[in-house]
């Protein structure tokens, strides 16, 4: 992605250097088409600093955690006050609002921007989501402009999130609904193969059929292209290994999300279906003590598949901009949501026409508390629902697992039940640790306690 962001910012009229800790990347990327841009190599971190104008503008693209610091750490005494230092990897929030506040110690502007779009989007127009510090942002905002995606309203997909971690919260935020998205396509795709005895090429069509309606997105697009794939005539499909690696920003939301006291339970379960997965010898020795399941789906047909998929991924963005709002109120950042979903249509990973009701729901309403409340996705969520209980119970009946529609109808059935069996566990957790519990006819907040016995 760096290579590719250089040439990007070549294209779109920056003056680049780059520079690579070995010698012999840089040699080979200046080889290339970088060769023929306004792109100069530096061999060293001594050239790559003294070669940029005041005030410096300084890209990181390098792994997570003890890498950047240890970049930043060699950078810093070679800058002067004013300096920006943009991190454009994958960081976990709370090491950019660290790094934001050391920095600013010595007079370093630093940025923690999420960027999406993987390679592809890198070198044609990634979403990009900057914070860190506010005055930073003037300088470097038409760079980061020039080479952003553009929305089918004409608007760049970059714009201004946050200080301090908020752009790497975001961009977790998004990495986690993604963890979401993929999930619940798994789970379609896994529905029709072993729950309607389709072939790959098949569910393809289908899949594509859908990316030209309401579920057109990116995602669907290349899961089409995927299950139409063959190699030497056989599903390129059946030839992948069924275990699904992870790097960490899906497992940070789920953390976050209990910090924040908010449930993104669909991303865990994505999360905790890829670490199911990962396990394929210990699910041998399992499946071999247990019938395999070939069961099929008695009553779900296509069109219920296609309903429950719309409807768990309403509950997946529900969950994640829940998340995003209470991060912004727990930290002082200001996030609009309606503004980071205007940042999602185009070039990153989750870029789908759905962003665009999720945009106006909250355009049209500024304080939505939760997505569902929204005219248009709660009439959506009221017309799947059957369909979306069909899907999870035939999938249960078939032996087929579907913990992201089983989740996310269940967090649809708590939220919209007044009354939980959590008195329950209130008064039990009072009985034997007197922990107190709150009563319907007394204001919220006071606590009783119970002689049980």
């Amino acid at each position: 992605m760096g290579a590719n962001l250089a040439l990007n910012l070549a294209d779109s009229g920056s003056e680049v250097m780059v520079y690579n800790r070995t010698t012999t990347v840089t040699e080979e990327f200046m080889a290339g088409e970088a060769g023929s841009k306004s792109i100069t190599g530096a061999a060293d971190l001594d050239e790559f600093v003294a070669g940029l104008g005041s005030p410096r503008v300084i890209l990181l693209m390098v792994k997570a955690g003890g890498p950047v610091d240890a970049v930043i750490g060699e950078l810093v005494p070679l800058l002067d006050p004013g300096d920006i230092v943009i991190d454009g990897g994958n960081s976990l929030y709370a090491d950019t609002e660290r790094r934001c506040r050391e920095l600013a110690q010595r007079g370093i502007r630093f940025l923690g921007i999420g960027v999406s779009g993987g390679e592809e989007g890198a070198r044609h127009g990634p979403s990009i989501m900057p914070g860190g510090d506010p005055e930073a942002w003037p300088v470097v905002e038409p760079i980061l402009k020039s080479i952003a995606a553009v929305a089918p309203d004409g608007a760049p997909c970059c714009e201004w999130v946050g200080p301090g971690g908020a752009g790497h919260f975001v961009k977790m935020v998004h990495n986690g609904i993604e963890y979401g998205d993929m999930q619940v396509i798994a789970e379609a795709y896994d529905l029709m193969r072993r729950g309607m005895g389709m072939a790959p090429a098949e569910i393809g069509d289908v899949f594509d059929g859908w990316n030209r309606g309401r579920l057109r997105s990116y995602l669907v697009e290349i899961t089409a292209d995927i299950l139409r794939a063959t190699e030497d005539g056989r599903p390129m499909i059946d030839v992948i290994l069924d275990a699904a690696g992870q790097k960490g920003t899906g497992k940070w939301t789920v953390i976050a999300s209990m910090d924040l006291a908010e449930p993104t339970a669909l991303v865990a379960e994505a999360v905790y279906a890829r670490i199911v997965s990962f396990d394929p010898d210990r699910r041998s020795q399992i499946a071999g003590v247990f019938d395999t399941p070939t069961g099929r789906l008695q009553e779900a047909a296509l069109d219920d598949v296609e309903a429950a998929l719309y409807a768990s991924k309403i509950v997946s963005y529900t969950q994640g901009f829940r998340l995003m709002t209470a991060a912004s109120a727990e930290f002082g950042w200001d996030i609009e949501p309606g503004l980071v979903a205007s940042l999602w249509r185009a070039g990153c990973i989750i870029r789908a026409l759905f962003l665009e009701e999720i945009t106006a729901a909250y355009r049209s309403d500024p304080a939505l508390t939760d997505l569902s409340l929204a005219p248009f996705f709660s009439d959506a969520l009221r017309s799947a629902e059957a369909s979306w209980r069909r899907v999870v119970a035939g999938a249960v009946e078939a032996g087929i697992p579907a913990p992201a529609y089983s989740s996310a109808i269940a967090y649809f059935d708590g939220m919209r039940s007044e009354r939980l069996p959590a008195n329950l566990i209130q008064a039990q957790r009072d009985y034997f640790g007197a922990h107190t519990f709150e009563r319907v006819d007394r204001p919220r907040g006071e606590g009783f306690h119970h002689h049980w016995v």
